[in-house]
């Protein structure tokens, strides 16, 4: 099942990308970190697996030995497959690429690789969190990433899911994720014609912004990539004073 969710992924970002050519870019290489992401879980459970069969004592997690020898891997596909304007988004500043404060626009390496070890962790953890209300994640504490709205009678329930481990929790609909603000004069939603299942929720107490994924528009969505390939939606709010509340995997 954790490997049909990776597929899900993929095969809604090579559908997207030939859907809306403004992302098609960002979709590509997206598709390209999504296969080794599979592959590197798939790595995971088996090590996993094989340390659980095995007699010996093991110190430390058993997945970390193919965690680490999967690293150059990764940064062979970032290296051969970012386009350009993709890799400037996270260039350090050591390279003469400024890189604004808290935007977190260098943490893409260390997200992308890291993501299928968090969400291996978290699934493998067991952890409930029925009941739980906060804005960040009730699993590594990382800001939400984006908002999903799930069919529950006529209308749409909140989620948030985060940014990181990926991990899914319900969420209030009208309440702010970033300052509480919960006045709804205060947070307007915004979408666009051609993108009417992605919304843009903002606040205007602390000017930050939220794209939600409405799944009772569009049943066929996969939240995660819809969101990453809703660019100009970015744009739109970052035109009008909003800044997002956390950067999506590919730091937009």
């Amino acid at each position: 099942m954790s490997q049909d969710r990776w597929q899900r992924r993929i095969e809604r970002a090579e559908e997207l990308r030939h859907q809306h050519s403004f992302a098609a870019e960002i979709l590509v290489f997206y598709v390209r970190i999504a296969q080794f992401q599979k592959q590197l879980y798939q790595r995971l459970e088996s090590a996993s697996a094989a340390s659980s069969n095995s007699a010996n004592a093991l110190t430390g997690p058993p997945e970390l030995p193919e965690l680490v020898a999967s690293f150059p891997e990764f940064l062979a596909v970032v290296e051969q497959q970012a386009p350009a304007d993709v890799s400037s988004r996270f260039d350090g500043p050591g390279n003469g690429t400024a890189v604004p404060d808290g935007t977190g626009m260098n943490e893409f390496p260390a997200r992308a690789f890291l993501q299928p070890y968090a969400e291996f962790v978290r699934l493998r953890s067991g952890m409930q969190w029925d009941g739980y209300t906060h804005s960040s994640c009730p699993f590594c504490n990382r800001r939400p990433g984006l908002g999903v709205l799930r069919q529950l009678g006529d209308g749409g329930q909140r989620s948030l899911i985060c940014s990181f481990c990926l991990a899914e929790w319900q969420f209030r609909r009208i309440l702010c994720p970033a300052c509480g603000e919960e006045n709804h004069a205060k947070l307007p939603v915004y979408t666009a014609h051609e993108l009417q299942h992605v919304r843009v929720e903002c606040c205007d107490s602390c000017k930050s912004y939220l794209k939600t994924v409405d799944l009772t528009r569009n049943g066929l969505a996969e939240p995660v990539i819809d969101e990453m390939a809703a660019v100009p939606l970015d744009l739109w709010a970052q035109e009008h004073g909003y800044a997002k509340l956390q950067a999506n995997l590919l730091q937009m």
